[in-house]
């Protein structure tokens, strides 16, 4: 029997456990520096004797999620598509973060504003699917590592 979770808010609450605390979802919020798009980040931590494998991610406001990575290519920042999903292995945690792997939205129906809870349903196959909100926070640009300031 497949587990479905209950809707968390993640912007209420400091963590949200998902299949009997099999997986933990926590410091989730979404970005956007354009009101064509947006990105979402949190951290899943697998607690369960098994992998979890986030399969895919939907959002009503977007007309396309998918999982992401971000590529340094000799200088050149590169996002792909990561079509086979993103493994969270028993007992370790993954994090969704800018600038690496991520939830990115695509055809947004809406800019999204700060402080807006943006809807999400992630899919972990076997492990369950969980439906949860994060809120938009404001965009940060990272400085690059190495980078000489003055």
């Amino acid at each position: 029997m497949r587990p479905t979770a209950c809707a968390a808010i993640m912007a209420l609450l400091p963590l949200a456990a998902i299949g009997g605390e099999t997986l933990v979802l926590s410091d989730g919020h979404v970005r956007s520096g354009n009101p064509r798009s947006a990105a979402a980040y949190l951290a899943i931590e697998n607690r369960g004797a098994g992998d979890c494998h986030l399969r895919a991610v939907e959002s009503e406001l977007a007309a396309r999620v998918e999982l992401h990575r971000t590529l340094d290519e000799g200088g050149v920042m590169k996002m792909v598509p990561l079509a086979e999903g993103i493994t969270i292995p028993a007992g370790e945690t993954r994090h969704l973060r800018q600038g690496g792997d991520h939830v990115m939205m695509m055809g947004l129906h809406a800019p999204v504003a700060e402080g807006q809870l943006v809807p999400l349903s992630l899919d972990f196959g076997d492990c369950g699917t969980v439906a949860l909100q994060l809120p938009v926070t404001p965009h940060v640009t990272p400085r690059r590592q190495g980078a000489a300031h003055h």
